[in-house]
C-alpha cells in the first residue's frame, strides 16, 4: 500500500478514486505513566512515556485506516493527514484520514 501526503504519486496515474478512509484511536493516560511524567516535568526534558503513547496511537489509527482502504480495494491512500483532539479529561484522539485510490501499475 502506497501512502502519500500529496494528492498524487509521481510516476503513477490515479485510475479510480474510492473515497474517504479513516482510522481513529482514543487513548487514556495511565496512572503509572502520569507519575513518571510528573517526575520528568520537575527536571525538564522530553516526556518519553507520552511520546511512546502517542506514537502507538498514531500507528493504531494508521492501521485502521489502511484496513478500511484494503476493504475498498485500494492500493494507495493519497492526501494522508493526522489530526488530534481532546476527548475528555486525560483522553486524546488521533485520527488518520485520506483518500483511497487505485493507481495504475
Amino acid at each position: 500500500m502506497i501512502l502519500a501526503t500529496t494528492f498524487e504519486v509521481p510516476g503513477r496515474r490515479i485510475r479510480r478514486v474510492l473515497g474517504l478512509v479513516r482510522g481513529n484511536c482514543v487513548r487514556a493516560r495511565h496512572l503509572g505513566r502520569d507519575f513518571l511524567a510528573l517526575l520528568r516535568n520537575l527536571v525538564g526534558g522530553e516526556v518519553y512515556e507520552y511520546t511512546k503513547l502517542l506514537a502507538e496511537s498514531r500507528e493504531q489509527a494508521l492501521d485502521r485506516m489502511l484496513a478500511e482502504a484494503r476493504e475498498l480495494g485500494a492500493n494507495a491512500v493519497v492526501g494522508l493527514r493526522f489530526m488530534t483532539s481532546d476527548v475528555g479529561a486525560g483522553m486524546a484522539e488521533i485520527l488518520a484520514y485520506g483518500t483511497a485510490v487505485v493507481l495504475e501499475e
